[in-house]
């Protein structure tokens, strides 16, 4: 079985979506499956610096790079446009049996799925919450032309849609699109446990041993719901904490989430981290006392997962599509994305932190059961074969 990822990027700085991409690859290799990804240099407002045109390993996986049209303007520079890249999927889009896409609504998604339909070549679809109802009322004039000149077509000759959450399922079915759909989540490779990360991340932070830290990591980016985390931490004056930013975005939205903590009168104890990854994102998360991502739309949220491996407990909203587990199996907080209501949640952690060390223990036992990523490929290779085996109903994921 050969098959081929297309995403428009594998950059880090474009979150969880593309680094589950190569994890993907990577397991399904570990099972025999010879999987590979193809993609352009994007990352972000800069370019990866990678050798371009040729199969190199990248991360571990065979990886094709293709370089990316960067003008000025950025809205051009973010659909991802790439001659070559058309060119060589136009050659060798049928060397494979089975093409998965990841997003919609950018060029390299929109160009592999159209290629797959003319040469005949079987694809499924990873919209990454892009059909959910917030994202799709961002710019929605414009995506609305877009679905229907376009992507409807691409999407109705899809053999399925990957969809890595039931709430996203829920959402996307009230499209009315008709097509197939499989619920299949992101997986998890457990880093390694950092020896007295508690203590490292506190004396990195520079605050008292014993200080609570609450971490937010994610994109900067309006969707992740900081315009109302932040004023619910100003809310807690009485309360003793530091408040971790770890994330980057447009230069612009930077600017006003850092005034947005200033004029909140927090600015002594939020530590902007800025981008991270590696040991350094580890020692974060594994450091932390609470996470936090209080978001509009999440169609999964790797990085919840990790604070949950990490035996972290979590406060997320109901846009967070993890949110019904944490809720179910009593992992953390659930709260309405409301600035009393988060302040009143983060009190109540704060009020009682020994109840949250319980609800880590039990998180972690959860991501260990159901959420590595070898678990993950096994069941995305039966669903490979029942589609290439043309069978119909894929519901049972």
């Amino acid at each position: 079985m050969k098959i081929l990822h297309v995403i428009p990027s594998v950059g880090s700085v474009r979150g969880g979506p593309s680094q589950a991409v190569i994890e993907t690859v990577k397991a399904l290799q570990n099972f025999g499956v010879e999987a590979e990804i193809v993609t352009t240099n994007d990352n972000g407002n800069d370019l990866l610096d990678v050798p371009l045109r040729q199969c190199i390993e990248y991360k571990q996986v065979p990886v094709r790079f293709f370089p990316r049209f960067s003008p000025g303007l950025h809205s051009i520079r973010e659909f991802a446009f790439s001659g070559q890249l058309t060119a060589w999927l136009w050659q060798n889009a049928s060397n494979y049996d089975l093409l998965h896409v990841h997003a919609i609504f950018s060029y390299a998604s929109t160009a592999a799925m159209a290629i797959a339909r003319l040469k005949g070549v079987p694809y499924i679809v990873r919209p990454l919450g892009q059909l959910c109802e917030w994202s799709l009322q961002q710019s929605a004039r414009k995506k609305k032309i877009y679905l229907d000149l376009i992507e409807r077509s691409n999407l109705n000759h899809s053999q399925a849609l990957h969809l890595t959450s039931e709430q996203e399922q829920q959402e996307v079915s009230r499209l009315g699109l008709g097509l197939h759909s499989f619920v299949l989540p992101h997986g998890l490779s457990v880093p390694l446990a950092i020896s007295n990360a508690h203590s490292r991340l506190r004396e990195h932070l520079k605050v008292p041993a014993d200080e609570p830290v609450i971490l937010f990591m994610s994109r900067l980016h309006p969707k992740k719901g900081l315009d109302y985390l932040i004023p619910a931490l100003a809310k807690l004056t009485h309360h003793r904490f530091t408040f971790v930013i770890a994330g980057s975005g447009s230069k612009e939205y930077e600017a006003e989430i850092k005034s947005l903590v200033t004029s909140s009168g927090i600015g002594d104890r939020v530590y902007f981290a800025g981008f991270l990854e590696g040991e350094s994102k580890n020692l974060f998360i594994q450091g932390s006392d609470l996470f936090a991502l209080t978001s509009h739309s999440e169609n999964f949220a790797v990085v919840v997962l990790e604070a949950l491996a990490a035996g972290v407990p979590v406060v997320v909203t109901p846009g967070v599509a993890l949110a019904s587990v944490v809720q179910q199996h009593q992992l953390g907080y659930v709260t309405q994305l409301d600035v009393s209501a988060i302040a009143s949640t983060v009190e109540q952690y704060l009020n009682n932190p020994q109840q949250a060390k319980n609800m880590g223990k039990s998180a972690q036992k959860l991501i260990y059961d159901h959420y590595t990523w070898d678990q993950i490929a096994a069941r995305m290779i039966h669903i490979y074969q029942a589609i290439l085996s043309n069978h119909q109903g894929l519901s049972y994921v």
